[in-house]
């Protein structure tokens, strides 16, 4: 064989190793690659809210999963046009629609996960005892109705859109009450929330977190309507 011959034999041998080799890539490529949906996607959520969107009690982030479409629907959009304020959300939800948005609520609404443990023990019987009080019954002396009322008398929300309340970080209820109280969380006219935590005082604030953050929770799902009409009339709980 000529030298010319066999050159020409080892490079088209090696392109055709290399074209193996980029072929074997690709396919390995095309393998590995998730596929397309809300499952997949939504895993990025998990970064804060953990796995499946159901949090733990350790933290500050709280759950969504299981949560009412049209509160996460809600919330969504709150975050988006700032009715919320978190930078990393505000950013994450600025460019989507409210078509996707609802996809998104929809996704985790649909998930019935297991709750952790509850996160506070061993509260003092006097603060469990004021903050089951206003949970369940509220304070008519200052005009202030039970949470309960509207958030179901099992503190698992309500359908369409009215969150449960139990399976929440301690320093997380704390927060959200406190940002409502100070305007800096709001919601569709008329704002409930924030007219009530500004009824409440700093020492009511912690035994509803306290109390609420101290119960176990064995079913999580939202009520499908509460048995009576709400004392106060909220803007985006019910739509």
């Amino acid at each position: 064989m000529s030298a010319n011959a066999s050159s020409s034999s080892s490079v088209s041998c090696h392109l055709t190793c290399w074209l193996l080799v980029i072929g074997l890539n690709q396919a390995a490529a095309w393998a590995a690659e998730p596929p397309d949906t809300m499952q997949e996607r939504m895993k990025a959520c998990a970064t804060c809210h953990g796995k499946e969107g159901r949090a733990t009690n350790s933290g500050y982030f709280p759950r969504i999963a299981g949560k009412p479409a049209g509160y996460l629907y809600n919330q969504l959009i709150n975050f988006r046009e700032g009715r919320r304020q978190n930078a990393t959300m505000t950013y994450l939800l600025d460019h989507m629609s409210d078509q996707y948005l609802m996809e998104i609520a929809k996704h985790f609404a649909s998930l019935d996960l297991p709750y952790p443990p509850a996160q506070t023990t061993k509260a003092p019987s006097a603060l469990l005892a004021r903050g089951e009080q206003l949970v369940r019954h509220g304070d008519a002396s200052r005009s202030l109705p039970a949470c309960a009322s509207c958030h179901g008398a099992a503190m698992t929300g309500v359908a369409p859109a009215m969150p449960g309340l139990l399976g929440l970080p301690h320093d997380y209820l704390l927060a959200q009450l406190g940002a409502w109280s100070a305007g800096l969380r709001r919601a569709a006219a008329p704002d409930c929330m924030g007219e009530i935590t500004r009824r409440l005082s700093p020492q009511d604030v912690v035994a509803v977190a306290t109390w609420l953050s101290s119960q176990s929770v064995k079913q999580g799902l939202p009520a499908v309507s509460l048995p009576a009409k709400p004392t106060m009339e909220c803007g985006s709980g019910f739509r």
